[in-house]
């Protein structure tokens, strides 16, 4: 203590210092005094007349005690009875308040935090810059099919790929979520709806602007309509991930990612595993669907084989080229991808309740 004091000495700066008991030596060595009780100031001023404060008060320091512990146990109460007291009387703050200021809290976290979203954006804008510019405007030839197929599926999976960069930054505010709920400052739930509220508008900026940057530079199909539904079925993507993420993170301190390069549709999956579950509870089945329905229904392309047709229809190229289940519409793709971005955000709520217990 008497170096971090010369600090005050030598160089003018101000220390300031929150000790428990401090002995005659370190009381010794305080030029200003701030004395506490239940969060109220009883005392401010020199520490040298904080003795002659107590004694105007009518409170003596008896002889052969330290000032400081006079002063201490004048100041503290039975915490014993005013603990009981305050466990009968005191209440929790209500789940809507929990939830708003942990939304607060959180959306200011995220936004000071450059690594959570706004480096993600950046490296999502230069990815989406360089598949644009790829398929720079796509146009309608029959090789622009498979153009179009790749460039969707590209957006769909290793864009949301990506999200798994907040990873770092969630597992330490998990940190912090463990120590404030054993201090019982708020429940899970709150937590999670904070979390999901707050993390919302970023979701919707790092889809709009790279998605646009991609779209529009490979001149998929014109309309608000189908451009919206490109937008939201990525939003829901980086949601469903950022789910599983939240997932992983609350079962494990660390992660490793597995990177494949095996695409095959859905008729060439070998039906005992890889198609019966894995192909039916994989977003990206869903995200991929409703990506190209969304492209190719209401477009003809020009048919390379002799002796056919001379255009095929974009419905056409769903059912034969793409395997696309046409029984329901696209909204339905996106209606199930947001089922699964609620069914894991609840996963993960179950998941910090039973790890509680």
């Amino acid at each position: 203590m008497t170096r971090i004091a010369s600090l005050d000495w030598h160089d003018g700066r101000t220390v300031v210092a929150s000790i428990h008991q401090p002995s005659a030596e370190v009381f010794g060595l305080f030029n200003t005094l701030c004395l506490l009780s239940t969060g109220k100031t009883v005392y401010f001023g020199p520490a040298t007349e904080a003795d002659e404060f107590f004694s105007l008060s009518g409170i003596l320091c008896p002889s052969l005690r330290k000032p400081s512990d006079h002063f201490l146990c004048t100041i503290n109460f039975d915490f014993d009875k005013e603990g009981e007291s305050l466990t009968k009387k005191g209440s929790h703050a209500s789940f809507f308040t929990q939830a708003s200021v942990l939304t607060r809290r959180s959306f200011v976290n995220l936004y000071r935090d450059l690594g959570y979203y706004w480096f993600r954006l950046g490296i999502f804008m230069a990815l989406c810059m360089c598949d644009g510019t790829m398929f720079f405007d796509i146009g309608h030839s029959l090789g622009s099919i498979q153009a179009r197929g790749s460039m969707l599926m590209f957006v769909a999976a290793f864009l949301a790929y990506m999200a798994i960069g907040g990873f770092p930054s969630f597992v330490e505010d998990m940190k912090i979520f463990e120590r404030e709920r054993l201090n019982g400052h708020y429940g899970v739930g709150a937590s999670v709806i904070g979390n999901t509220i707050s993390s919302t508008p970023y979701l919707l900026l790092i889809s709009l602007i790279p998605g646009a940057i991609a779209y529009y530079l490979a001149r998929l199909q014109d309309g608000a309509e189908h451009f919206i539904y490109f937008a939201l079925v990525l939003f829901v993507c980086m949601m469903l991930v950022e789910s599983l993420m939240m997932i992983v993170a609350s079962l494990v301190p660390d992660f490793l990612m597995l990177n494949g390069g095996f695409f095959r549709l859905p008729n060439d999956l070998p039906k005992p595993f890889w198609k019966y579950p894995m192909y039916y509870i994989a977003f990206h089945k869903y995200a991929n669907q409703g990506f190209y329905k969304n492209e190719f229904e209401g477009l003809t392309f020009p048919n390379g084989l002799l002796g056919g047709s001379p255009t095929i229809t974009g419905e056409k190229i769903l059912t034969e080229t793409w395997q696309v289940e046409m029984g329901y519409s696209k909204w339905v793709d996106l209606a199930i991808l947001l089922g699964m971005v609620v069914s894991y955000r609840l996963v993960f709520l179950g998941i910090i309740k039973f790890s509680e217990n």
